[in-house]
């Protein structure tokens, strides 16, 4: 597989990463992997094909501990990347966001001991605490790269004024945002930003939650405990719309010879040189279909009909509900 910078102080990745979300948490996706051999079964599947980009957090279950089980006896093939900044408060009905510099140490030392490892290669900032200044939060990253515990810091859907600040306290290499076809808000400011500052963007969620990878027609499709049932894009006549709209993108990747999910990564890597998509899945099947998008070169004209298809704001729809929505782009 070729390779991609990690912005221009990163390392060398596979231009395909792997999201471990789906590894290692239940009730988020109706298709998950919770059982260890399962997971270092798909792991090491990936790192054959050759993903090098591992993507957890800690927000996400069991994860790290299987994805450090998965990469004992393969660490130098891989770059590891993992997120902190979700807490549940003592007595708290939701989660919140703790960027105070003694988290950062703390958490950073969970990390690495349920990883199993001695360094983190990329670590990212789940999300902004509105709480603590950028500034603080990335100067306590910043004593971890100096400790030789991360090497490198990464930020989850900042506002772009924030990145600016924290990229004058400490160089970021990457940004991850949610990029696709049915969320392409990065195209206005962020991705000009990430140029000008030469910061790689890694792209959650490529396949639009699944939209994209036209798997699935209705609701009953998902389980009940899918958190998606409370997307706002599974709702109601967003549904309807969202489906009618990936069902063109359908028909144009049989047109093309390839599967919705691997146009839909394709358009990605073929449109960009500096997007870096991490997929996530459950299933090694899906995880081959997946990779072997990188294989697909899309012509000028195919990019054009396929972003006449799905422009910005295409999807009908916030990305998020509203709670989730104010941690975002800020």
């Amino acid at each position: 597989m070729k390779k991609r910078k990690l912005g221009s102080r990163g390392p060398e990745v596979s231009e395909l990463g792997l999201g471990c979300m789906s590894i290692g948490i239940a009730a988020v996706y109706t298709s998950s992997v919770e059982d260890d051999e399962a997971a270092v079964r798909l792991i090491h599947r990936a790192i054959e094909l050759g993903v090098t980009l591992l993507d957890t957090a800690d927000a996400y279950g069991s994860s790290e501990r299987q994805v450090g089980k998965a990469i004992r006896g393969h660490r130098d093939k891989v770059v590891l990347a993992t997120k902190f900044g979700f807490v549940t408060p003592a007595g708290a009905a939701q989660e919140a966001i703790d960027g105070s510099p003694s988290h950062v140490k703390a958490a950073c030392e969970a990390s690495l001991q349920k990883l199993g490892v001695d360094v983190i290669d990329l670590y990212y900032l789940h999300r902004v605490d509105p709480k603590v200044p950028i500034e603080e939060t990335v100067g306590a990253m910043a004593e971890l790269v100096r400790e030789g515990k991360v090497r490198h810091l990464g930020l989850s859907e900042p506002a772009v004024d924030t990145l600016r600040r924290a990229h004058r306290v400490h160089p970021i290499s990457a940004v991850q945002t949610e990029y696709s076809l049915f969320s392409r808000e990065p195209e206005e400011a962020l991705m000009p930003t990430l140029r000008e500052l030469e910061i790689a963007l890694v792209a959650y969620s490529p396949l639009g939650r699944g939209f994209l990878a036209g798997r699935f027609q209705g609701l009953d499709d998902l389980s009940p405990d899918d958190w998606r049932r409370r997307n706002p894009r599974f709702q109601g006549e967003n549904f309807t719309r969202n489906l009618a709209l990936a069902g063109q993108l359908k028909a144009l990747a049989k047109k093309r010879g390839c599967t919705p999910a691997q146009l839909a990564l394709a358009w990605l890597l073929n449109r960009h040189q500096d997007v870096i998509p991490i997929p996530g899945t459950s299933r090694i099947e899906r995880l081959e279909e997946n990779i072997a998008a990188a294989d697909i070169r899309l012509s000028d004209a195919d990019l054009d009909r396929i972003d006449r298809l799905s422009p910005e704001g295409a999807a009908a729809g916030a990305r998020y509900h509203q709670g989730a929505l104010e941690l975002v782009n800020r």
